[in-house]
């Protein structure tokens, strides 16, 4: 499996599939959303997608989120690596990521570090949500399956 699959297969496990869009968890209809978590230009409250594009509209954005950690990370890794950094930043945007702690490690060379980062990262409005201590759990496995 490639790493974009590995990322995809992640972000639709956590995110699941809306084809009507819905207010955001945390900041309601300020950030209308829509098929697997997809949020930004474009997406209103009236917003409706096939499954065909809301699976279209993931994959580019992994795409293009994998080529953003191409620049930022400066360590060879593997594709289990990068498909959980990918779903990470899918998650929590590339900012998030550029700015880690995480990140850090992993350039520096650290990888087992790096990956009990990933557990740092479950707050949502300062409070502890298991969904996101799931995914975390998930990522840092991926993560670790390929160090």
């Amino acid at each position: 499996m490639s790493w974009v699959q590995m990322a995809v297969a992640l972000a639709d496990q956590f995110e699941g599939c809306e084809l009507k869009a819905y207010p955001d968890p945390a900041l309601g209809w300020a950030r209308p959303t829509i098929g697997h978590g997809a949020t930004g230009y474009g997406i209103t409250k009236d917003t409706v997608w096939t499954q065909e594009q809301a699976d279209a509209d993931l994959l580019n954005r992994m795409l293009a989120i994998g080529s953003k950690i191409d620049d930022l990370v400066k360590v060879p890794i593997t594709d289990e690596q990068k498909g959980a950094l990918c779903d990470f930043a899918y998650n929590l945007g590339i900012t998030a990521l550029s700015n880690s702690t995480l990140l850090r490690k992993l350039n520096s060379g650290d990888s087992a570090d790096a990956a009990n980062e990933f557990g740092k990262w479950v707050k949502a409005g300062g409070v502890v949500l298991y969904g996101l201590v799931k995914r975390r759990d998930a990522e840092r496995a991926l993560f670790l399956l390929g160090s």
